[in-house]
């Protein structure tokens, strides 16, 4: 394995379109939702140690979290789980890392990918992350990981790219756009020259922090200014003094769509963002008549199209429902019609507005 790769799983979100089963204590990323064994965060350790040395993976996390993840990555050492004091999105946490790893390694080539994704095909998405990590290791590109569509999915940002390739399976990108309407992804699957936005990204971090200092110049002078302190003892204590500073902001946002040296390479590895109840759906087996059941004890009935996950101790039994999601926790039960994801977080948005934040 080459000493210079490195990875960044990103571990610090709530999953908040999941809800119920996802919690601001316990979110998606530590849930084996898939019932597989394996938690999702583990799934994606489990991946990347097929082509990262072990002391190159590192976890960024919120501070609340960090046990979570010694409890369930036992063979990481503690020094490689970084802890953000707060949340401020993609940027923050991406700066943190590549300004630490440009102290310790100033070849050090970055992978950073989001800890709660579905990912089938290991050997697919190794090959396409070794050759994003060729391509970076010898041009001043910041790359991102496109999936190829199969549908006019709405949940997903789109990156158009340039049909002329510039090197092997690898395009200049011309355009990012944020989660379209029904028409306007029908129309970008049909032209062919958009894909799906995996938010993986690969990098050397020299690059990446030539990219905060143009494009994002204030963040980029508080992580500066505190780089002497990375490493060291004092890191924590930066660290809780840099996030108070920096906007909340993503990645792509911020950096990605403004720089000009960014590029995709179009992939096929079974990937799913596993966003939201919607998404489990479709990834998960169903039954003659397209019900997806997580649940020992589930009875159905002249039902069709439905994602139901329970416990196994309740006896659950529907009739006659349709394209709904039912989601039973030990103290919230959830009713909905299957595809209407955002609303499911304007659902948490409410509960906290109206101080039930112990349902959240």
């Amino acid at each position: 394995m080459n000493k210079n790769h490195y990875v960044a799983i990103m571990a610090g979100g709530i999953g908040s379109r999941f809800w119920p089963m996802s919690r601001a204590d316990y979110p998606k990323q530590f849930l084996d939702i898939l019932n597989t064994g394996r938690t999702l965060i583990q799934s994606t350790f489990d991946r990347f140690m097929k082509f990262i040395p072990l002391e190159n993976i590192y976890i960024v996390t919120a501070e609340n979290y960090k046990d979570i993840v010694k409890e369930q990555l036992p063979e990481l050492d503690e020094a490689n789980i970084l802890s953000e004091p707060s949340r401020k999105n993609t940027a923050p946490c991406i700066a943190y890392i590549s300004y630490k790893l440009y102290q310790l390694n100033p070849s050090a080539n970055l992978i950073c990918a989001p800890a709660d994704h579905l990912i089938t095909d290991d050997a697919g998405f190794k090959k396409v992350c070794m050759e994003a990590l060729h391509f970076t290791a010898h041009i001043k590109a910041l790359t991102t990981l496109g999936i190829k569509p199969t549908n006019p999915n709405t949940g997903y940002g789109y990156i158009q790219y340039e049909q002329l390739a510039v090197s092997d399976n690898i395009f200049k990108v011309k355009t990012f756009t944020e989660k379209p309407d029904r028409e306007l992804a029908k129309t970008f699957v049909a032209s062919g020259d958009f894909l799906w936005n995996a938010g993986i990204f690969v990098w050397q971090v020299k690059n990446i922090i030539k990219a905060f200092e143009k494009l994002l110049p204030e963040m980029h002078e508080v992580f500066d200014a505190e780089k002497a302190n990375f490493n060291t003892p004092a890191e924590k204590e930066a660290i809780d003094r840099i996030y108070p500073q920096c906007v909340n902001i993503s990645i792509d946002y911020g950096v990605m769509e403004k720089a000009e040296n960014v590029y995709t390479i179009p992939s096929q590895f079974g990937w799913s963002d596993v966003g939201s109840w919607d998404s489990l759906y479709e990834v998960y087996e169903h039954d003659y008549w397209g019900n997806a059941v997580k649940g020992k004890n589930v009875k159905i009935y002249d039902s069709m199209n439905n994602m139901i996950m329970v416990g196994d101790e309740k006896m659950v039994v529907v009739q006659g429902i349709k394209n709904l999601c039912v989601v039973d926790t030990a103290d919230v039960l959830l009713i909905c019609e299957r595809t209407k994801e955002q609303e499911i977080k304007q659902i948490t948005m409410d509960l906290k507005q109206q101080d039930l934040d112990r349902y959240l």
